[in-house]
């Protein structure tokens, strides 16, 4: 799939909503929109595995376990730990063939498998470390993709909370700390941390990549164009930033001051 293709895709998602989100698709589009002209076929058989394999595991082991056993026992997926920075953690085409991969990478498949068997699942946005939130008859459990789908207790959230900075009276909140996000925003996080390694490694072109997909994913929010333009003013590509600016400016509806000065500011660089 070149790259354009793939920014149709993810134009398309990023209308859908719901139920209606094309996961597994759009993290495919993403992954592509990488490094295009790829197979994504490895993607697609691993997710199909976890769909009938967790099917049958619910008939009878609660959701949790047979998401958990499913996913880490059957189909070996894990967080890397000896080579966490490595970019292939963050791709999912990349994931499915090593089996490795950041937890919201590995989340994808999780919530993909758990969608096609019924399973009411979500992603939680817990900071620093994705999780995943199941529903269960004795209530909502946490389980880390990164760990072997290790269910996480609720004194291991507040712990890892208050690591995270949170203050005392959020990290005792389970209602907060366990708030469940649509699949597009779990999507989108995972952009999110390509963006800020980029950005880190000083990769101004993947970082603007990652930009654009999050633009597309989310056409309402007009912060991603001004990631877009960032990445390229650190490319000398004025007229693209310029370019993007005018997105960000149209997409906020509002007469954004800082908009405004950042475009003059380009428009006298390009004079």
């Amino acid at each position: 799939m070149p790259r354009a293709d793939a920014e149709r895709v993810l134009a398309k998602a990023g209308q859908a909503e719901g139920d209606d989100f094309p996961l597994l698709d759009a993290a495919i589009a993403c992954a592509l929109h990488d490094h295009p002209f790829r197979d994504a076929e490895p993607a697609r058989q691993l997710a199909l595995c976890a769909r009938d394999r967790l099917a049958e595991r619910m008939t009878g082991e609660s959701p949790d376990d047979a998401l958990a056993e499913t996913m880490a026992a059957d189909l070996r997926l894990n967080g890397d730990l000896l080579h966490y920075h490595d970019p292939a953690n963050t791709d999912i085409i990349a994931v499915a063939e090593r089996r490795r991969g950041l937890s919201v990478a590995l989340a994808v498949f999780y919530l993909d498998a758990a969608r096609h068997a019924g399973m009411k699942a979500s992603g939680v946005d817990f900071p620093n470390h994705f999780l995943l939130r199941v529903e269960t008859d004795a209530g909502p459990v946490a389980l880390d993709p990164f760990s072997q789908g290790r269910v996480v207790m609720p004194s291991e959230l507040t712990r890892r909370a208050l690591l995270a900075g949170l203050t005392p009276h959020v990290a005792d909140r389970l209602d907060l700390l366990m708030s469940p996000v649509s699949e597009k925003h779990a999507l989108i996080r995972l952009q999110n941390v390509l963006f800020s390694r980029a950005i880190k490694a000083e990769d101004y072109d993947s970082a603007e990549r990652s930009a654009v997909r999050r633009a597309l994913l989310d056409p309402d929010d007009h912060r991603p164009w001004l990631d877009v333009a960032a990445a390229r003013e650190k490319q000398g590509a004025l007229t693209g930033a310029l370019a993007a600016l005018h997105r960000a400016h149209a997409v906020s509806g509002q007469d954004h001051r800082m908009h405004q000065v950042s475009m003059d500011r380009l428009r006298m660089r390009l004079n």
